[in-house]
């Protein structure tokens, strides 16, 4: 049976058994690297470097108010609750916004993966030959190939595997590749050569060009979303109160080293009107290569990076259909079939139920041209129904502060009524800004795009999970077993 929190109205935690003999413990860095890539990568650099010095603060100011508080109340949550944001907004609203807050966070992936995967196809392409990368039937055929195989390395190892191809993944592919970069840079500068970009205080603020500016900045919101998700493998930590903090503050300062750095450096190399933002982050590891001899270094980045893609891929894999798991195993909100899981307590059915989505995904890119011209709505809808769990999560954690202010807490974040006023603002400014159509929809119809996004958020965000609600049943209510990637040994 799940264990019950007698003050929060029976909301079922983690069970925290044993499994005898079998060492399933992670580190805090590991979970720190994890968070790093689900969070953070080389990939946008070069959409940001056109700005120069202003992706600096184009990054920062987000950061400020919206990664900051995400990051500090997360820690408190994780370090008091086990389980994650379904726990964290069940205990703190009640048990059926809990489902719905694990539904938002396993929404955002339903369009994620095959954007991700296909930035894996083309830069695989880049490598091997790059004629492929504007191939649809290449870039299905990597989609599937990768997710099924994600899928298999997921089942037979578990949370502990991922944990160490994600951590591995992040350093050679991230990490490693992004300190390369800037040391190249710095070089450089030092060598006496100028920087492309104005690198003077007065172009630290970028151009004001009104409405455009304010979508610009808020969008990058959306970057720094998920640095919570990995919280649902909590109890994977020998002491997770006072480690999940010491995690999560680290993965901050690697994600925003990581997401400012690389754009600055490749604005020194690259004047902003030579930039490809369809060759993307290996045309400008090219030139940067090409500046100091060695291009025959790209390619080996290029894979580089690919393990980077693949590492994000896996912890996006393990961690909001893992939540999606407790939260219904705890209420019955989700029929049996999809609560299965294997000997390392990996959510087979909803994994394959995702896959059969994502392989239908890959195959309308590769023969439908028009799902590939629309896509980008589809990812605005997900991102939007993503932040809305923010929402949540930040009014859950003040009504806990209030209501259980003596539950244990191996952490307690400073000002927390503040950071979550500015995280929930944040987060409504950036779905508000969601109805502003980006350059993508040309000269069309601005209302049929606000009636196209709305009517997406309503069905994703509040039709499908609050029926789900609705048509729950106590029959499907599951006790989570006591498996390696639920209780630690």
């Amino acid at each position: 049976m799940s264990t019950v929190d007698s003050q929060a109205g029976g909301t079922p935690s983690v069970p925290t058994g044993r499994v005898a003999g079998r060492p399933n413990y992670i580190s805090w860095a590991a979970l720190a690297l994890m968070t790093v890539s689900s969070v953070a990568s080389l990939r946008p650099a070069p959409t940001m470097a056109i700005y120069g010095l202003a992706a600096v603060f184009l990054y920062v100011l987000p950061a400020i108010i919206f990664l900051i508080p995400t990051a500090l109340v997360s820690a408190e949550l994780a370090s008091g609750w086990s389980g994650g944001v379904a726990r964290w907004v069940g205990e703190g609203i009640s048990p059926n916004m809990g489902f719905v807050a694990a539904w938002h966070q396993y929404a955002m992936t339903i369009f994620y993966y095959p954007t991700l995967l296909s930035f894996v196809a083309s830069t695989l392409a880049y490598v091997i030959y790059p004629p492929w990368a504007s191939s649809g039937v290449w870039t299905a055929v990597v989609i599937i190939s990768v997710y099924w195989l994600g899928v298999i390395i997921a089942l037979r190892g578990g949370i502990g595997v991922i944990a160490k191809l994600a951590s591995s993944g992040v350093m050679v592919g991230t990490l490693i590749p992004g300190c390369l970069l800037v040391v190249l840079g710095v070089i450089y500068l030092g060598q006496g050569n100028a920087s492309a970009a104005p690198m003077t205080p007065d172009h630290l603020l970028p151009a004001w060009t009104g409405i455009a500016s304010i979508v610009l900045i808020v969008s990058n919101f959306g970057a720094y979303s998920g640095m919570e998700m990995n919280a649902v493998h909590v109890n994977r930590l020998k002491d997770p109160g006072k480690q999940f903090p010491k995690a999560m503050f680290l993965a901050m300062i690697l994600v925003l080293l990581v997401l400012t750095l690389p754009p600055l450096v490749i604005s020194w190399f690259i004047p902003a009107e030579e930039l490809s933002l369809t060759a993307g982050v290996m045309q400008a590891f090219d030139a940067v290569f090409a500046h100091f001899g060695i291009q025959w270094f790209t390619p080996i980045v290029g894979l580089a990076i690919v393990s980077a893609s693949l590492a994000g891929f896996l912890t996006w894999l393990s961690g909001p259909s893992k939540s999606l798991l407790l939260a219904s195993r705890g209420g019955g909100y989700m029929p049996p079939w999809f609560q299965k899981t294997n000997a390392e307590g990996v959510q087979i059915n909803i994994l394959a139920a995702q896959g059969i989505v994502t392989t239908i995904l890959a195959l309308l890119f590769a023969f439908v041209p028009a799902v590939s011209d629309a896509y980008w709505m589809f990812m605005t809808i997900t991102t939007s129904v993503y932040l809305l769990m923010y929402l949540w999560l930040f009014i859950a954690a003040m009504n806990l502060r209030r209501r259980q202010p003596d539950h244990p807490r191996g952490y307690r974040a400073p000002f927390l009524n503040l950071l979550c006023v500015v995280g929930f603002t944040a987060s409504l400014a950036a779905i508000l800004i969601s109805f502003v159509p980006p350059s993508q929809f040309g000269d069309g119809n601005p209302l049929i795009f606000v009636a196209i996004v709305g009517g997406g958020i309503l069905l994703l965000g509040f039709v499908i999970p609050f029926l789900l609600v609705k048509l729950r049943r106590p029959s499907w209510q599951v006790a989570p077993a006591t498996t390696s990637e639920e209780a630690p040994s």
